[in-house]
């Protein structure tokens, strides 16, 4: 799916994402990614359950960011309080939904200045 907006050359923006890949600023990513609007970094997790090794690596990536959206896959799924709070500790405002949704809400809100980032599960 193409999600194509204009964007200073200096934010990553989504261009598009389709099975087990996604495209920023012209660049492919294979598997999960986590994006903030100055860097893409590997994410490992193959779905929406979250860990603490996962939550590890969303609170390193996303250090500075006060939105995250997870994008759980073609679903969405439900947090549990735990892993919600775990983030919230953290000063993370949490919204879960379909990949889909997540990229093109991560380029509205990065376009905005949000200080957003997004952990986006791969389509499987």
């Amino acid at each position: 799916m193409a999600v194509q907006p204009a964007a200073p050359v200096d934010r990553q923006v989504i261009q598009g994402y389709g099975t087990g890949r996604f495209r920023v600023n012209g660049i492919e990513h294979a598997g999960s990614i986590i994006i903030t609007p100055a860097a893409v970094v590997p994410w490992s997790a193959t779905d929406a359950r979250l860990d603490d090794a996962t939550i590890d690596e969303i609170l390193r990536a996303a250090a500075g960011a006060e939105v995250l959206l997870l994008g759980a896959g073609s679903r969405i799924v439900l947090l549990p309080p735990a892993q919600r709070q775990a983030l919230r500790a953290a000063g993370l405002v949490v919204d879960v939904m379909d990949t889909g949704a997540a990229c093109r809400t991560y380029n509205v809100l990065m376009m905005e200045g949000r200080l957003v980032a997004a952990a986006l599960v791969a389509l499987g």
